[in-house]
């Protein structure tokens, strides 16, 4: 099920266990390993045959983080300049982005900054960023510098990764380090509207609820994974 709204969909199941469900959207120019950087996470799997992404595709995956099941529900976008017009059409009530460059060509990078322009313009209200530089096992051949993506991600606060889907570096980091930031959102949202009410119903009565600054992606949650199967799913770069 896609969330009806920006909002995160929260649910309590069955067991007790609180649910979170997040749209997410992939974004990045055709080539960059985008489609390769979610299989690699959600089928464990890199295939050198792939072809490329004809409008969006879907995956489904679900994360514990500690007492919370988080459920991303990927769309995986077309990268060709034929496709660009659609686009828009997946950003609707996207609750996070994960938007890839190759960091073998300046290009990829500079088209992430548009990709990311065009995504502001589409969604309501402000998400979830995840800025990722593909392909590190091709370190020497390097043509975006890390502290100059690093700078960029931190003007748009966005959370910053380098990856490797052929080399499998990396990726999960991206997966985790997401569903936790979206996890901890939630739980803010519920302590800020739980602490409202309270307010409502004794308006002379002063709050001691403090509010936290949002994680970052590499949160010290320990986070345990459950894959579902595939329709086809402060700042970290990986050592090549």
């Amino acid at each position: 099920m896609i969330c009806e709204s920006s909002v995160l969909s929260f649910l309590l199941i069955g067991d007790g266990m609180k649910t979170v469900e997040a749209k997410v959207v992939v974004l990045g120019s055709q080539g960059v390993g985008k489609t390769s950087i979610v299989t690699r996470y959600s089928e464990r799997k890199f295939d050198t045959t792939i072809s490329p992404t004809i409008g969006a595709s879907f995956h489904s995956l679900k994360i514990y983080v500690e007492d919370m099941n988080v459920k991303l529900q990927i769309w995986d976008t077309a990268g060709q300049e034929r496709f660009r017009a659609m686009a828009p059409i997946y950003y609707r009530n996207a609750n996070a982005a994960i938007v890839v460059y190759d960091i073998t060509s300046k290009d990829s990078f500079e088209a992430v900054k548009r990709w990311i322009k065009e995504l502001k313009r589409n969604v309501e209200e402000a998400i979830a960023i995840c800025l990722v530089g593909n392909k590190c096992d091709l370190a020497p051949h390097r043509a975006v510098p890390v502290d100059e993506a690093q700078r960029y991600a931190q003007s748009i606060n966005a959370h910053f990764y380098e990856c490797s889907a052929l080399g499998n570096q990396g990726i999960e980091e991206i997966f985790q380090g997401l569903a936790a930031h979206l996890a901890k959102e939630e739980e803010k949202r519920r302590s800020e509207m739980s602490s409202a009410t309270q307010n409502q119903a004794c308006p002379g009565r002063s709050s001691t609820t403090s509010t936290t600054e949002p994680s970052s992606c590499h949160s010290g949650s320990r986070i345990h994974l459950d894959r579902l199967n595939s329709c086809e799913t402060s700042s970290s770069s990986c050592s090549c």
